[in-house]
């Protein structure tokens, strides 16, 4: 246990997290829009649909991401913590699109899908919670996110 003069870890600056959401949602939706309503449909624009649509779904899920993690979580998420699982939410949409695009998206496939990903990101921050952090014990608060 961590002795009561020691002063609490300090916060998380999710400052920069803020600042590339914002960029990520208005520039991926602008070039999105842009591309739907301007660009013939053809095979390169087809594969830009789904990047740029990635871009603009991590960053609209990225808000969503962080109030998940701030409600649930026992200790804050560093900042690349919650824009991997954004991205892995935007993947998880697109890929969902690109199977429509053959027929051959379900509802089993989706989840399948989805429950993979989420398996990933368990193995990974399982990962990040075992490496060790010299300076703090494991009863303490987790090291601050360098």
């Amino acid at each position: 246990m961590r002795p009561m003069s020691q002063s609490p870890a300090p916060a998380v600056d999710y400052r920069g997290f803020y600042l590339a959401t914002f960029v990520l949602a208005a520039g991926g939706w602008a070039a999105l829009g842009y591309l739907v309503l301007n660009v013939v449909p053809g095979p390169g624009p087809r594969w830009l649909f789904f990047v740029v649509g990635l871009v603009a779904l991590t960053g609209t899920a990225a808000p969503f991401v962080w109030y998940l993690n701030r409600r649930f979580a026992r200790y804050p998420a560093p900042p690349g913590v919650l824009m991997r699982q954004a991205v892995w939410v935007g993947f998880v949409i697109v890929t969902c699109a690109w199977l429509q695009l053959a027929r051959t998206l379900n509802w089993a496939t989706a989840l399948l899908l989805a429950a993979g990903l989420a398996g990933i990101e368990w193995f990974l921050r399982m990962r990040e919670r075992a490496r060790w952090e010299p300076g703090w014990e494991p009863d303490d608060e987790p090291p601050p996110a360098a």
